[in-house]
């Protein structure tokens, strides 16, 4: 049984709501998912409950936002399994409230430059907890100055080196504070997508620093990428994940649910990790009383 660990719905960035995602994943036949919003919890308990019905495991999880304070770039950190996911609302709300008033002035300036409003943008991001590049170019395509998702119009106004350029990156939580938060919530902190975001020094720097795992197996990923991705996890004992990113029809290139997904045992690996890491705890905490005993006796 293996799981697409990665999934977005209309709560973020994706066209699918979480009931529409579970019944898709029970007619492709896929038995694991995880619900990973960006900077959204609120999907997860009802994705479990709605999953059951249908007999799908929806693992509950969340794509947390981050800066790499080093190279200024964005990071994003999966989270799974949080003990206490109420001790990441408020980083959430600092990182939507970073990414409304980015999108703000993103769309003073679409606005700026083509003939659409700011309420048909909204009206497109209806559902989702924010405004993101997919809602601007949704509104295009409504108003026929665009005729699709990424094509000439999606380069001209959000790749960085073109002169119209008008997307405002937020600013988001440093990493490491990102990946102290998932730790303190007892949730297990994998890095996602080091291709996207060119986050390769940034995995050697967190791995010293408590995470978990990585994302190997993504749309992103070559296979060049991916045997690294997999020397790098298994010469510091991370944990393997992967999943297709799937947004819909906000997807890049037509990624459909399940294209990629966490192979069998990786997943099993990532979800018995709890235990087996208080199983060893435990263990090195009878040691630890051992050895304090046979002291005492000297």
């Amino acid at each position: 049984m293996s799981g697409d660990l990665h999934c977005h719905t209309r709560l973020s960035d994706g066209s699918m709501g979480i009931e529409d995602l579970i019944v898709l994943a029970q007619k492709k036949g896929i038995e694991t998912i995880a619900i990973t919003d960006h900077d959204c919890l609120a999907g997860t308990v009802r994705g479990k409950i709605i999953g059951e019905r249908a007999g799908i495991k929806v693992i509950p999880g969340v794509e947390l936002s981050a800066t790499d304070t080093q190279t200024g770039r964005i990071a994003h950190i999966l989270c799974y399994f949080p003990d206490f996911p109420d001790r990441l609302e408020g980083l959430c709300r600092q990182n939507q409230v970073a990414r409304k008033r980015a999108a703000q002035y993103t769309m003073l300036k679409a606005g700026a430059k083509l003939p659409v409003t700011n309420e048909l943008v909204l009206k497109c991001a209806s559902g989702s907890t924010n405004i993101y590049k997919q809602h601007i170019m949704h509104a295009l395509m409504e108003c026929g100055i665009a005729s699709e998702m990424y094509g000439e119009e999606y380069n001209r106004l959000f790749n960085p080196e073109s002169s119209d350029y008008i997307f405002m990156k937020p600013n988001f939580a440093p990493v490491e504070e990102v990946l102290s938060s998932i730790h303190a919530a007892g949730g297990i902190a994998v890095l996602a997508h080091p291709a996207l975001y060119d986050s390769f020094d940034l995995l050697e720097r967190l791995i010293p620093l408590g995470l978990n795992g990585v994302e190997v197996w993504h749309p992103t990923a070559n296979k060049e990428t991916v045997d690294c991705l997999v020397a790098i996890a298994k010469k510091n004992k991370l944990l393997m994940t992967g999943g297709s990113d799937f947004h819909g029809m906000y997807g890049h290139k037509n990624t459909s649910l399940g294209s990629f997904v966490t192979p069998k045992t990786q997943l099993s690996e990532l979800t018995g990790y709890k235990a087996r890491q208080k199983r060893l705890a435990k263990k090195a905490a009878e040691a630890a009383a051992q050895e304090a005993a046979l002291e005492a006796q000297k």
